[in-house]
C-alpha cells in the first residue's frame, strides 16, 4: 500500500510538472480549499523605481475568505468575510468595508481565495518560465477591476509569485514563502468587529 501511494504521489507530482501555467493554476484552485504564507510586497512606479517594501502574513479560506496583515512598514489588516472585505488602518483609527463582489478585482487575495472557476472573470495567457517559476497572465474581463492585469508565478506546489500592474503603470510584486496548503484555520481569523472608536467608512 505504502509503495502504491508513493507511486500515485509521483504520477501526480510529474504530472503537474510538466502542465501548462493554465493547468497548473486550474489544478491548485481545484485542489487547494485553503493556505497560509508568509510574503514579502515591493511597489514599483511605472519606472521600475521601488517606492516600498513591505512584509507580512496571508491565509484563505475559498469561497471568499482570506486576512492579509501587514506587519511593516505600517500595521494593516485585510479580512474578507465571504460577504465583506474590511480594511483596518490601525495608525488612523479607521476601517474601509466593502461588499466582497465589488471588491475582488482590487486584492490578490480575492483572486486566490474566490471561486474556483475564474474564468468567467479573467482572461488568461501562458507567459513561459522566469525565474524558476511558470507564469501565467490574468486580465480581467471587468473594465472597471482595480486593475490592469495580473501575473502569477506557478511552482509544482502552487502559486509562490504574484505581480499586479494598475492602470497607472505601477507594479506591485508579492513573494509567498513557508506556503502550507490546506491546513485547518480558525474560523475567527476571518471575522472582523471594528475596535471601539474606530472610524467606519462604508456599508457594514
Amino acid at each position: 500500500m505504502r509503495r502504491a501511494m508513493l507511486a500515485l504521489a509521483a504520477l501526480l507530482f510529474a504530472g503537474l510538472v510538466q502542465a501548462s501555467s493554465i493547468e497548473r493554476f486550474e489544478l491548485y484552485l481545484r485542489t487547494t480549499r485553503s493556505a497560509q504564507a508568509d510574503f514579502e510586497q515591493k511597489v514599483f512606479d511605472g519606472r521600475k523605481a521601488l517606492l516600498q517594501t513591505a512584509t507580512g502574513t496571508f491565509a484563505f479560506e475559498r469561497p471568499g475568505r482570506f486576512r492579509w496583515v501587514y506587519a511593516t512598514p505600517t500595521p494593516q489588516l485585510i479580512v474578507g468575510d465571504g460577504e465583506r472585505v474590511w480594511i483596518y488602518d490601525q495608525d488612523l483609527a479607521q476601517v474601509t468595508v466593502r461588499r466582497l463582489a465589488r471588491a475582488l478585482g482590487s486584492t490578490p487575495a480575492a483572486l486566490l481565495a474566490g471561486s474556483a472557476d475564474v474564468a468567467q472573470a479573467f482572461e488568461f495567457t501562458e507567459l513561459g518560465a522566469r525565474d524558476g517559476l511558470e507564469w501565467l497572465e490574468a486580465k480581467p474581463r471587468d473594465a472597471e477591476a482595480g486593475f490592469e492585469r495580473i501575473r502569477l508565478g506557478l511552482s509544482a506546489v502552487g502559486v509562490e509569485a504574484m505581480e499586479l500592474v494598475d492602470h497607472f503603470g505601477q507594479t506591485t510584486r508579492l513573494r509567498f514563502s513557508n506556503i502550507e496548503r490546506n491546513p485547518t484555520l480558525d474560523p475567527a481569523d476571518f471575522q472582523f468587529t471594528p475596535p471601539p472608536g474606530t472610524d467606519v467608512l462604508g456599508q457594514p
